[in-house]
C-alpha cells in the first residue's frame, strides 16, 4: 500500500535496530505519514534528487539549520521531515506534506527523533493556498489553514489507518477492504469550515507576543536570533509554548460574526487609560482582567444567534466592568454578561464566584431535536452543527431496537448529551461523569427536555473498585467518550468482564483510541487480560478545520 511505503523508513527491521522500544512506541505514537506524494505537475515541481548517497547513521545538532522535505503530517499537526539522504525524522511545527523548508533544529529527543522551528518555506507544498487569516502561521489554532480542505482531510484520515495499524494492530487489508464492508470508514467532513465554532476563549496579557526570527548565517556558520517589534497589553491567544505571552486578536475567522463584533468592542475600549483596567501578571500575580470567554447558541422559539460574554477577573469590582457592559449591550444578540470572579494565581477560566452584569444567566441551543441550557462554565459540544452530525453517527452505531428495551449505560458522559439524544428509544441511561457541575446540567437538561429514564451519577471511572455495576442492570450497549489520556486499565478491565453486546468508543484521540481498541479486542498480555471484541466500523468525523484534532466512531461487538 501507498502508506506503508512511506512508512517503510520507521518500521520493521530497520525501525527495531535503529530505535530502543520506548522510543519506537512513541516515534509510531506521532508519526502518521501521507502516502507517496502526486505526480508532479508544472505548480508542483519535484525537488531534485539528492547529490549525496544516503547519511547512515546521521543525527542533526541542535541550532543546525537544515533543508528539509516533509514527507506527511503526524498526529497532532506537526510536519513528518527529514534531510535529503537520510531517514532520521524531524517533526516540524508549520511543515506541511511535499513541502521542502529551511529549519532549525529546536530539540534533540535522545537521538530517537528531533523537532525542529519552521523558518522559511523553499518550495511550497502540493496543495497549497493562501490562509485568509493573516495569523494562521504563528496562532498555532489552525495549523493547517493553507493546506486545501481537501488535503486536510485526506491527511485525518491517513493519520488514523496508520494509528489502527502500529498501535491497534489491525489488520491494514481488513480495515480496508471493499465498501461497504470495509472497518475503516470514508472520513465525514465538516460542511462549514470558518465560523463554526460557538465558544472561543481570548486571554488578557501584559506582554504581547515578541516572535522570535532565526537566521542562517552562512559567513560565520552560526545562527542568528533577532526579534520583531512588539511589547505591550494584548488580548487574544496563548503564544504556542508560552503561557506569559499572549497574541494579539482583533478578529477570528472560527467564531460566530457576532462574536467578533463583540471582540472588536473589546478591543476598541478596553486599553483606554482613562478606563484603569490592567491585565493579569501572571508572574506578579497582580492586574484585574484575566480572560474573556465569547460563547454563540440560538433562541429555541426564533432561532436566532444569543452571545454569552464572560469576564473573568481576579477581583469582583463590576465598577470598573461598567463601561465595557454599556458598549457590548449595544450589540443585538448579546443576551447574556457573566462576571467569573477567579482569585487563584492559576491560569483557569471557571470562578470561584459568578456574577450576571446583563440579560440571563444562561443561553440555549438545540442538538438531535433536545435543548440545552448553556452556562458560562458548561461543557458543550464547540461545533454545534457538526455535533449534530456526530451524534446521529453514535446513535446509528448504537443500534438500538428503539421498543425501549435496552440499558445504556453512558461513560465520561458530561452534561448528558449522548444519552440524552438517545433516552427515548432506550428503557433507562445511566451516565457516569467525574466533574459534579457537568452533572448537575445533565440533570437539569433531562429535566428540560422532560426526559425522566436518565440517571446521572458522580464519580471518577479512572478510580473505580470491585463495586462498580452494582447499582444499575448489566447494560446492553456501553458508550465511552472518554478525554485524550483515554480509559484506564480499570476500565478495560471492567469492560472486558461485564462483557456488553455492543460498545461505541467515541474518542477525540485517535492514538489512545487506537491502544484501548487493541485492548478491548485483542487482549492485555502482561494483566492476562483476553479481548472478547471485534473491531466492526470506525468512522472518522473532521469535528474542527484547519487543525489537527480528529473524532472517531469506533463500533465493537462481542465476540
Amino acid at each position: 500500500m501507498a502508506a506503508a511505503a512511506a512508512l517503510s523508513p520507521l518500521s520493521g527491521a530497520l525501525l527495531r535496530r535503529r530505535f530502543p522500544l520506548h522510543h519506537r512506541r512513541r516515534l509510531l505514537a506521532v508519526v502518521a505519514v501521507s502516502p507517496e506524494a502526486p505526480a508532479p505537475t508544472p505548480t508542483s515541481p519535484l525537488p531534485p534528487p539528492p547529490s549525496s548517497p544516503p547519511r547512515k547513521g546521521y543525527f542533526p545538532k541542535r541550532n543546525e539549520i537544515l533543508e528539509l522535505t516533509c514527507d506527511g503530517l503526524a498526529f497532532k499537526g506537526k510536519g513528518v521531515c527529514k534531510v535529503d539522504g537520510s531517514n532520521f525524522v524531524l517533526l516540524c511545527d508549520g511543515a506541511l506534506p511535499g513541502e521542502r523548508i529551511l529549519a532549525r533544529v529546536s530539540r534533540i529527543r535522545r537521538g530517537a527523533f528531533a523537532e525542529a522551528t519552521k523558518l522559511r518555506t523553499l518550495e511550497p507544498h502540493h496543495d497549497a493556498v493562501d490562509a485568509p487569516c493573516p495569523l494562521a502561521a504563528d496562532c498555532g489554532g489552525c495549523k493547517t489553514q493553507s493546506l486545501t480542505y481537501a488535503a486536510q482531510i485526506r491527511h485525518k484520515y491517513l493519520q488514523v489507518r496508520e494509528l489502527l495499524v502500529n498501535f491497534g494492530k489491525f489488520d491494514p487489508v481488513e480495515l480496508e477492504s471493499s465498501e461497504p464492508d470495509s472497518i475503516l470508514k470514508p472520513i465525514v467532513p465538516c460542511d462549514e469550515i470558518f465560523r463554526y465554532r460557538n465558544k472561543m476563549e481570548f486571554s488578557f496579557g501584559t506582554k504581547r507576543w515578541v516572535q522570535r526570527e532565526w537566521k542562517e548565517e552562512k559567513d560565520e556558520g552560526a545562527v542568528k536570533e533577532e526579534k520583531i517589534e512588539g511589547g505591550g497589553y494584548s488580548l487574544g491567544l496563548h503564544a504556542p509554548g508560552f503561557f506569559d505571552k499572549v497574541l494579539h486578536v482583533e478578529k477570528c475567522l472560527l467564531q460566530s460574526e457576532p462574536a467578533d463584533k463583540v471582540l472588536e468592542v473589546v478591543q476598541e475600549t478596553w486599553m483606554d487609560p482613562a478606563l484603569g483596567l490592567t491585565p493579569y501578571d501572571v508572574h506578579k500575580h497582580v492586574g484585574f482582567l484575566k480572560h474573556l470567554m465569547i460563547r454563540t447558541g440560538r433562541n429555541v422559539s426564533s432561532g436566532a444567534s444569543e452571545v454569552m460574554v464572560n469576564f473573568v477577573t481576579s477581583l469582583y469590582k463590576p465598577e470598573l466592568l461598567e463601561p465595557l457592559v454599556k458598549k457590548i449591550t449595544k450589540i443585538p444578540e448579546v443576551v447574556s454578561i457573566m462576571n467569573n470572579v477567579n482569585t487563584s494565581v492559576g491560569n483557569t477560566s471557571v470562578g470561584e464566584e459568578e456574577y450576571t452584569l446583563y440579560g440571563k444567566p444562561t443561553i440555549t441551543e438545540m442538538l438531535r431535536g433536545l435543548t440545552f441550557q448553556i452556562s458560562a462554565n458548561s461543557f458543550f459540544q464547540t461545533n454545534t452543527k457538526q455535533a449534530d452530525v456526530l451524534y446521529k453517527l453514535i446513535g446509528d452505531s448504537a443500534g438500538l431496537k428503539g421498543d425501549g428495551s435496552e440499558i445504556i449505560l453512558d461513560l465520561f458522559c458530561g452534561t448528558g448529551t449522548i444519552g440524552l439524544t438517545l433516552a427515548r428509544r432506550a428503557k433507562h441511561v445511566y451516565g457516569y461523569e467525574v466533574v459534579p457541575e457537568a452533572i448537575a446540567d445533565a440533570q437539569n437538561n433531562a429535566k428540560l427536555n422532560g426526559i425522566s429514564n436518565a440517571t446521572f451519577v458522580q464519580g471518577d471511572l479512572n478510580k473505580i473498585n470491585e463495586t462498580f455495576g452494582k447499582e444499575f442492570p448489566k447494560p446492553d450497549i456501553i458508550i465511552s467518550d472518554p478525554n485524550r489520556p483515554g480509559m484506564h486499565m480499570k476500565l478495560i478491565k471492567w469492560l472486558l468482564e461485564v462483557k456488553a453486546p455492543r460498545v461505541v468508543y467515541v474518542s477525540c484521540n485517535p492514538a489512545t483510541c487506537a491502544r484501548d481498541l487493541d485492548y478491548l479486542c485483542h487482549g492485555v498480555e502482561d494483566k492476562d487480560l483476553k479481548g472478547c471484541y471485534k473491531l466492526k466500523t470506525v468512522i472518522p468525523v473532521d469535528m474542527f478545520p484547519h487543525t489537527p484534532h480528529i473524532e472517531c466512531i469506533c463500533v465493537l461487538e462481542l465476540c
